[in-house]
């Protein structure tokens, strides 16, 4: 009984060892659809309304985002659709529904591929 138990135990601790570490401060760049000052503030302050998420910048010129999130926290994943989810396409990803893009101010409304 005593070296099924001691084995269970090496068997647990080798199982969590194995397991794959998470980023702290894992590092991302991807293509964000906006035009202006305002796009940027909605897409830098959806960006950080996800937990986990420690910067985001994005630059108007070249529609940008860098990212740094903790991946115990949150995903790529997440973070896109939160962007999405106001009305900005995250080129290669997510499209922002098209209710949410009609009502954005028309200085931010950006041309938009099918």
């Amino acid at each position: 009984m005593k070296n099924v138990l001691i084995l269970m135990m090496a068997f647990l601790s080798l199982q969590g060892w194995a397991q794959e570490k998470k980023n702290k401060n894992a590092s991302y760049t991807f293509e964000v659809n906006g035009n202006c000052e305002t796009c940027k503030q909605r897409i830098e302050k959806a960006a950080y309304a996800v937990k986990g998420v420690k910067s985001a910048v994005w630059d108007i010129e070249t529609h940008q985002l860098q990212l740094i999130i903790n991946e115990e926290k949150t995903t790529l994943d997440a973070v896109k659709k939160a962007i999405a989810a106001i009305g900005h396409d995250v080129i290669g990803s997510y499209k922002a529904p098209d209710a949410v893009y009609e009502n954005l101010h028309h200085c931010c409304k950006y041309e938009r591929v099918n």
